[in-house]
């Protein structure tokens, strides 16, 4: 699929409309891929975030991307995996689509995403890339505006994944 692609390197370094953040509730950074962004970024992305309120499981919220090369931040709330028996299915694709929402609303044409959850969230990487090439494939059915769509891995596991899944 030409609209999407899987990409190994450095979310923060990328120059696209907007990353898409593995963020927690609090939205005010962490480990991994969101204490990254947030360095990345500077304080001005911390002092945003302070302002939005949290985030719900699920839900994500957009901020400006500040010293990122990435003009937005979309910051995504994944869910903890508890077995896949406490709906995390069912809010990880909504991480995806809200994400994409978000994005098509605010006529950002490139996309770049994290691996939500996979991280200390402990979401088993394959489970979670099936999700998100459903969530971003069944998105382009229906909507014009986002032209590319990154799935952006740090590791070569997570890679392997993505790509079985894109290719099932």
């Amino acid at each position: 699929m030409a609209r999407l692609k899987i990409s190994t390197a450095d979310i923060t370094t990328l120059a696209v409309d907007v990353i898409v953040n593995a963020a927690n509730k609090s939205l005010f950074g962490g480990g991994g891929v969101d204490g990254a962004i947030h360095r990345a970024a500077g304080p001005e992305l911390l002092a945003e975030c302070r302002m939005l309120g949290g985030c719900a499981t699920g839900d994500a919220k957009i901020t400006g991307g500040y010293r990122l090369p990435a003009k937005h931040v979309i910051h995504a709330v994944g869910p903890v995996w508890h077995g896949g028996t406490h709906g995390e299915p069912a809010l990880l694709a909504c991480c995806y689509r809200r994400s994409l929402e978000l994005a098509r609303d605010h006529q950002l044409e490139t996309v770049a995403f994290a691996a939500i959850s996979c991280g200390v969230y402990g979401y088993p990487v394959d489970q979670a890339a099936e999700i998100a090439v459903r969530e971003v494939t069944r998105f382009f059915d229906t909507d014009p505006v986002i032209d590319k769509v990154y799935f952006v891995c740090f590791e070569s596991h997570v890679r392997v994944a993505y790509e079985a899944a894109l290719n099932r």
